[in-house]
């Protein structure tokens, strides 16, 4: 959980790449999308809900531009290739129960995939990091597996959702490494990515989540100079962020340092 108040052609098909001397020119910096709980709930004190409605709308609007959700480790799969024009990367953080009852069904309907970051020390509890606000349940194993089966992206958010610019080096190496390692035996595959809580992250943070094994970690800003890939930036989506103010978003996206740069 993280509050944060941060952001295209309109066809159905994608355009062609433009080419500059025989080779394809990028076009605009690809962004991932940062969400977390989804449901009706109206008590939403750090702004991280959206009503399946509105989900709904907000897919609807990247479906209508010609732009295709994805997770994090396929829209840096398609950045490696160079193909990543016309992917967004779809993040929901904390894995509450509802990504799977709720966004997962929205998500396949329109072929998207998203990734989901879990904590791996609070799986089929509650949101008990939260001081207000509602309690939320978070998923079971068998809903982290249902993710999976389903084409989803499971990877970590550490084990109980502490800034690990406050904790100690025990703290940290077992919020880091013993997430990975415990969400691997859930889903009997490796976990590539990692989600720091809050979105708080410093050098020693982003260096424990780089020896820990992971090949990417998401933040909210692109963190210390340095840091690559294990900051990669993201765009808060909210209840209030209808077509205007995503359209919004994604154009500003590079100005204010959200955008997912070509490599």
């Amino acid at each position: 959980m993280v509050a944060d108040t941060s952001t295209v052609p309109r066809t159905a098909e994608p355009l062609p790449e433009p080419t500059v001397e025989g080779r394809p020119k990028r076009g605009p910096a690809a962004w991932v999308a940062m969400y977390h709980s989804v449901s009706d709930c109206p008590d939403d004190p750090y702004n991280v809900t959206v009503t399946p409605a509105r989900l709904e709308r907000q897919l609807a609007w990247m479906a209508g531009r010609g732009l295709r959700g994805v997770s994090v480790r396929e829209l840096l799969a398609a950045r490696a290739r160079g193909t990543e024009r016309g992917l967004v990367g779809l993040t929901f953080d904390d894995g509450y129960t509802d990504f799977v009852t709720t966004a997962l069904p929205m998500l396949r309907r329109r072929g998207f995939t998203a990734t989901v970051f879990v904590l791996a020390g609070l799986i089929g509890g509650e949101n008990a990091w939260e001081p207000i606000g509602p309690r939320k349940p978070l998923l079971d194993v068998d809903g982290i597996r249902r993710a999976v089966a389903a084409g989803m992206e499971v990877a970590s958010h550490g084990l109980t959702h502490v800034d690990l610019t406050k904790a100690t080096d025990d703290v940290l190496h077992n919020e880091v490494t013993d997430s990975r390692h415990r969400l691997a035996a859930v889903i009997d595959d490796d976990v590539e990515g990692f989600c720091y809580p809050y979105g708080h992250l410093d050098e020693r943070a982003a260096d424990a989540v780089r020896r820990a094994g992971y090949r990417y970690a998401c933040s909210i800003t692109a963190g210390p100079a340095g840091c690559g890939d294990f900051a990669l930036p993201r765009i808060h989506i909210g209840q209030a962020d209808t077509s205007v103010r995503l359209e919004l978003k994604h154009r500003l996206a590079r100005v204010h340092g959200r955008a997912l740069e070509a490599v």
